[in-house]
């Protein structure tokens, strides 16, 4: 039975990869900041299990590495992230809630990663996969604003692409995922995917990744996003 790690799994795109995971026969790893008010999760069928972890809190992160210690994860996905404040244009941004955003979806997702490098490296499928957005690509920046969350993810994206380099020679690959403009609390009614279509089609994408793909950007249905 292979294994997944979800950070974020509470609502969401999280909650939908915990649910299909399980679904599918993976034993499934669920983490979030407040497990006893996590009804949803705890309703998903399968093999699972919820653990709590803060992105944002290091010291959470280190907990369940040591509580995990010795396992095997086959596929980690950093999924946990903010938007932080509406709107972030110019003349309205709050500098103030700035490094919250990038704590939570920058250095968490990293810190996540490097503490559990050794549990993903003695797995079979060695992957490592960061839900980032479209809003993080420089080159695909057709409409500006949004200052806060495009830095985050772009500087998201630039992490994840050096991790891929440094964990090459442990053979796991690294990816960096666009989910879709999804109706989560952060992607609003308006948005044009639900989160089991969105999810869907990036599992179906993450079963045929091998290595060669690590350090790409791919779109959730596996078409490459610019950088």
């Amino acid at each position: 039975m292979p294994t997944v790690m979800i950070t974020g799994a509470s609502r969401g795109l999280g909650l939908e990869f915990a649910r299909q995971y399980a679904a599918g026969g993976w034993r499934v790893i669920s983490t979030c900041r407040a497990p006893a008010e996590a009804g949803d999760l705890a309703e998903v069928k399968g093999t699972v299990e919820v653990h709590p972890l803060d992105v944002a809190n290091h010291a959470t992160i280190e907990t369940l590495a040591d509580t995990l210690d010795g396992q095997a994860i086959d596929l980690l996905i950093n999924n946990a992230g903010i938007y932080g404040p509406r709107p972030a244009d110019l003349g309205t941004i709050r500098y103030d809630a700035w490094g919250e955003v990038m704590w939570v979806n920058v250095m968490g997702p990293l810190k996540v990663a490097e503490l559990f490098t050794g549990h993903v490296a003695r797995s079979g499928l060695k992957q490592m996969v960061a839900i980032s957005s479209r809003m993080g690509s420089i080159a695909a920046n057709d409409s500006g604003g949004s200052y806060i969350y495009r830095s985050s993810k772009a500087a998201l994206n630039a992490v994840m692409k050096s991790l891929s380099i440094d964990l090459a020679t442990k053979g796991i690959a690294v990816v960096v995922f666009h989910p879709g403009w999804v109706t989560t609390d952060m992607g609003g009614a308006e948005a044009s995917l639900d989160a089991p279509e969105s999810v869907a089609a990036m599992l179906k994408t993450v079963a045929t990744l091998d290595f060669k793909d690590s350090g790409r950007f791919f779109n959730y249905d596996g078409t490459e996003v610019p950088w």
